[in-house]
């Protein structure tokens, strides 16, 4: 992903596809500025992304392209740009415990949930021990109470009920190998998610594949994210949360979700790369 935040990513593309507009009018930037009654340069710092335009501001520029047809559709996707990107430390005044008990309804709404992760065993699929081991490190990177961690692992392993009722929801998890060798808290607590993850790959519900260590690669790891039906994707990174609803970032992680699923094995394999990292503790 590009070395910018997600929005400010989104900011420079936006800027891109309204100078865009401006050429294909056939417009210089003088003369768009002229047209909407602002100073020269405001054109130029909109379109590189270091001024944020307003939304009379996007209806002034289509009217003036003449492409005033595209008025709403530029402000939907504007509008979006400010929710792509979560700090963490706005996000966490609230608390970890109200996080995770928040979220619950998200997966409560989602008919398919697709899920890579790296590095980590994805949170609806966690025991207390281990979600409370991973809340710990979180807690200490973010600076939060430590008295907070317990009601927050509590709050996440409600979900799992969602997993293991056999509900209406389908599960798609694809993990490297890597994240099942992870010693998050103790061996012991490991050794209890692990187990956890054996049963749980036996669910008609539940697709659970392991990305082996030696398989030849068609597909890079990466970052994890979530993909909450086809209506919305979330990505966290060490300083936020990178969240879309836009059609076409959807696709664009459904096709690497796509690739990564081709490269886990399923099933007795799947079951057998656990049974490896049990062994290996």
């Amino acid at each position: 992903m590009d070395e910018l935040r997600p929005s400010e990513a989104a900011k420079k593309a936006f800027g891109v596809r309204l100078r865009e507009l401006r050429l294909d009018a056939g417009l210089t930037g003088v003369a768009l500025a002229t047209a909407c009654g602002w100073h020269n340069t405001k054109v130029s710092k909109i379109e590189h992304g270091r001024t944020t335009p307003s939304e009379n501001d996007i209806r002034s520029w289509a009217a003036a392209c003449r492409a005033a047809a595209q008025t709403a559709e530029l402000i939907a996707a504007h509008r979006q740009i400010d929710q792509m990107w979560a700090e963490w430390r706005r996000e966490l005044r609230a608390g970890q415990r109200h996080i995770q008990g928040r979220a619950l309804a998200r997966y409560a709404a989602t008919r398919l949930l697709r899920v890579y992760e790296p590095l980590v065993v994805p949170g609806i699929l966690q025991t207390l021990d281990y979600a409370r081991a991973i809340l710990t490190i979180n807690a200490r990177l973010h600076g939060l109470p430590p008295e907070d961690v317990e009601q927050a692992a509590r709050n996440r392993v409600a979900r799992r009920l969602l997993v293991t009722s056999g509900g209406g929801t389908t599960f798609s998890f694809v993990m490297e190998a890597a994240a099942l060798h992870v010693v998050y808290g103790s061996p012991d607590i490991l050794r209890e998610q692990l187990d956890f993850l054996a049963d749980v790959a036996r669910r008609p519900n539940v697709a659970l594949g392991v990305v082996p260590f030696d398989v030849p690669r068609t597909q890079f790891a990466g970052e994890g994210f979530y993909l909450f039906d086809d209506r919305e994707v979330r990505q966290e990174f060490w300083s936020g949360g990178f969240r879309t609803s836009r059609p076409d970032d959807i696709a664009h992680f459904a096709r690497v979700f796509t690739l990564l699923h081709a490269q886990a094995v399923y099933g007795a394999p799947a079951r057998q790369q656990i049974e490896q990292a049990r062994a290996r503790l």
